[in-house]
């Protein structure tokens, strides 16, 4: 039994614990896990202290103490981070917000792209397609949940090896083929660079892209200014992964148009 020693330490208020599991994915050592409905320590010798998932309570259930305790073990933690990147199983499991669900569908033949650069049938044939089924029929293309940001896992299965979409949030109400066109063969991420915490965003990228082995990043934004942030924010992220990841960059107009594509 490892000896212990005064020292902070991340602790949790059960009662006021709703089971969101919105502490998991900030917890990089993952130290944290949604058990019986409530965030719970895995082991304390995982957990460092420094308190990053204390902004990411929603019910502020989490808080910093100086208490008794078996010291941070770095190589444990370092083990135990390579053992959960490989797990397909959810890293929060309490609340269906937070819960990693993988319901990849069976693709479909290899099409022509679209001027975007982004995988996708051809135009034509989706419009003969969206023509013949009804509006209320037109199958999903999403592949995975949850999609915010801030509730992915950084280890979570469905980001292994894969095309990431970085869309922010207003992008799906304004184009109309955001599936069709898009989200395709793509894992999407949903951000919003002016209202969500860009700072623990830009973090929580840069350890996806570090964990992950993502093939390209493709940021998708309208063109208001401030929806440029996901672009400096995947261009910081880039670079503080130390990974050479292919970046393009798609702007679309209010009025729903592709307005302008870029590569980084």
């Amino acid at each position: 039994m490892p000896a212990k020693v005064m020292r902070k330490i991340v602790h949790i208020d059960e009662g006021k614990c709703n089971g969101c599991g919105v502490c998991v994915p900030a917890c990089v050592e993952g130290a944290l896990q949604i058990i019986d409905g409530k965030a719970r320590l895995v082991s304390e010798i995982y957990c460092d202290g420094l308190g990053a998932c204390l902004g990411k309570c929603p019910q502020d259930a989490i808080t910093v103490e100086e208490r008794e305790a078996p010291a941070f073990d770095e190589a444990a933690t370092e083990s135990h981070m390579a053992e959960t990147r490989g797990e397909a199983q959810p890293v929060a499991t309490g609340c269906p917000s937070a819960q990693v669900i993988d319901f990849t569908r069976e693709a479909r033949p290899e099409e022509e792209k679209l001027p975007c650069g982004c995988s996708s049938a051809t135009v034509s044939r989706f419009e003969r397609e969206e023509a013949e089924v009804p509006a209320a029929q037109q199958p999903s293309t999403l592949t995975h949940w949850p999609l915010q940001l801030t509730l992915v896992p950084p280890g979570a299965p469905f980001l292994r090896g894969a095309d990431v979409l970085l869309a922010g949030d207003c992008v799906a109400y304004a184009y109309g083929g955001f599936h069709r066109d898009f989200l395709k063969s793509h894992a999407l991420l949903v951000a919003c660079p002016k209202l969500d915490d860009f700072g623990a965003h830009q973090q929580k990228l840069a350890e996806i892209l570090r964990r992950s082995d993502i093939k390209s990043l493709t940021v998708l934004h309208m063109e208001v200014p401030c929806c440029f942030g996901l672009t400096n924010m995947a261009r910081q992220a880039i670079a503080q992964s130390g990974k050479e990841i292919p970046l393009t960059e798609i702007t679309i107009s209010v009025k729903g148009d592709i307005k302008q594509v870029s590569q980084a």
